[in-house]
């Protein structure tokens, strides 16, 4: 089957846009000048699949994520917190500086993906192309866009939104930090949208589909705490033929990406200028090469296990083998991401950004709060996540009210989600980000967590470049 990531390899000579130190670079030398670009549908396919591979970037999915939401909590650790010149490692002890590069690079490519996607909004009406493939694409970008801009809010708070393309260094430096609120109010709106004019099925996998938007509309309202919003649109994504997998390890298996478990991948490519990912890579072990393969150099320990998280399985689950391997030195390491690579940081990994097990756990978590209802279908829900790992059934007798099922569910998304970009953000959304880091004891040092690093700070080059931003209190 065709899929977009083969579309990305064959376009990523002649993206759209390229930015510079401010949003963007009008005219860069090496690409098509934007004057004469976009008068085809061709060219206009071009620039969706642009917006795709910013999301493929190493400033979001490809690295910078796996710190900024996983190592970042009490699932994964650093090992090498001098490497680097320790900016990886200071991310996970919480003392990053505003100056650390991984913030401004994600920060950047976040915005220079927004910018792709309002290339196409600006100017796809004006191409002759399928109107209904045209509101297809529509569809699509408004996710990326709806995506990325859930990212940027849940990490900085209130960011600059950009709507419109722009066209000018100048116009870039207008745009200052709007509300939190008014951030969502773009999300939700985008992915409503999304979700009436994508299909339920695309004809290439990898492309966003009705239960991309729908999924991530409901993960945006469980954020804003909008129950009963949650439960009637992930209810909805119950309905799109999603299955949970029989066996947990076939959902990461590199031969079976975009399987039926799947939502929404980000797309890499072993073998093709640039294409493939590092994600196993990241996972080894410091120094380690037989995970690779002997093939893609050697392991850097930048997402390790932590032992609490080891700790936190209860035997059996069926889980834990894909979760969590040991080395004969007992150094752990994640088995999710296990295409071996074709040559170093070049991998078959794809990113798996939505997948129905989460879908299921969020639609239980919303069910019980907007009521416990004992053995109700919350219950149902959160034992189908249960069953497939081999545990036993949860009932009202072990869990009596709505507080003690909140914190099973909790575990349970910490277990079943681990090392897939969701554990530091469940732990904000539950308002437990400073308890449970706060007692939790790494190794070598104790952590400092301050109430204000429930938020990154905004990176120091964005505010040098544009006078309207203003730093998150604390930093």
């Amino acid at each position: 089957m065709k899929t977009i990531r083969n579309i990305i390899i064959i376009n990523v000579m002649i993206l759209a846009v390229s930015c510079s130190d401010n949003f963007l670079d009008l005219n860069p030398p090496s690409n098509a000048n934007v004057g004469s670009f976009y008068k085809t549908e061709n060219d206009l396919e071009q620039a969706v699949v642009a917006a795709y591979a910013a999301l493929q970037s190493r400033g979001q999915y490809a690295r910078n994520y796996l710190y900024f939401m996983e190592s970042r909590s009490d699932n994964s650790y650093v090992e090498d917190i001098t490497k680097g010149a320790g900016e990886e490692g200071n991310i996970d002890l919480f003392r990053e500086a505003t100056t650390n590069s991984y913030l401004y690079a994600s920060w950047f490519v976040s915005y220079t993906g927004i910018q792709r996607c309002n290339i196409v909004l600006n100017r796809i009406q004006g191409i002759a192309m399928d109107e209904d493939l045209k509101t297809v694409r529509i569809g699509e970008v408004k996710f990326i866009r709806a995506l990325t801009y859930f990212n940027l809010v849940r990490m900085w708070g209130g960011v600059p939104v950009v709507t419109n393309e722009i066209e000018s260094v100048e116009e870039a430096y207008n745009h200052s930090r709007q509300s939190v609120s008014e951030v969502y109010d773009l999300i939700i709106q985008d992915l409503i949208d999304a979700s009436v004019d994508l299909p339920a099925d695309q004809p290439e996998s990898g492309r966003v589909t009705q239960g991309a938007a729908l999924s991530l509309l409901g993960k945006v309202y469980l954020t804003l705490e909008q129950w009963s919003d949650a439960v009637i649109t992930l209810k909805q994504v119950e309905t799109l033929g999603y299955q949970i997998l029989p066996n947990f390890a076939d959902v990461f298996d590199v031969a079976n990406q975009n399987n039926a478990e799947s939502i929404f991948e980000v797309q890499f490519k072993s073998g093709a200028i640039g294409e493939g990912s590092l994600f196993l890579r990241l996972h080894t072990p410091l120094g380690n090469s037989s995970l690779l393969g002997g093939i893609g150099g050697a392991g850097v320990g930048d997402n390790l296990p932590t032992q609490d998280l080891f700790d936190a399985f209860s035997t059996p689950d069926m889980r834990l083998p894909v979760t969590v391997g040991a080395l004969t030195d007992g150094r752990l390491h994640t088995n999710k991401y296990n295409g071996l690579p074709f040559n170093t940081n070049d991998e078959d990994n794809n990113f798996i950004v939505l997948r129905y097990a989460d879908v299921i756990l969020m639609l239980a978590e919303a069910q019980n709060e907007v009521a416990y209802v004992a053995d109700g279908e919350a219950f149902t829900n959160l034992n189908i996540i249960r069953n497939r790992a081999g545990l036993s059934q949860l009932s009202s007798a072990e869990l009596p009210d709505q507080a003690s099922f909140r914190d099973a569910l909790s575990l349970e998304r910490r277990l079943e989600l681990a090392f897939e970009n969701h554990r530091w953000f469940d732990l904000l959304r539950t308002k437990k980000a400073i308890e449970v880091m706060g007692n939790y004891v790494e190794d070598r040092a104790p952590l400092v967590v301050g109430n204000h690093q429930v938020l990154y700070p905004i990176p120091q080059t964005a505010l040098d470049v544009n006078p309207n931003l203003e730093q998150n209190l604390g930093y």
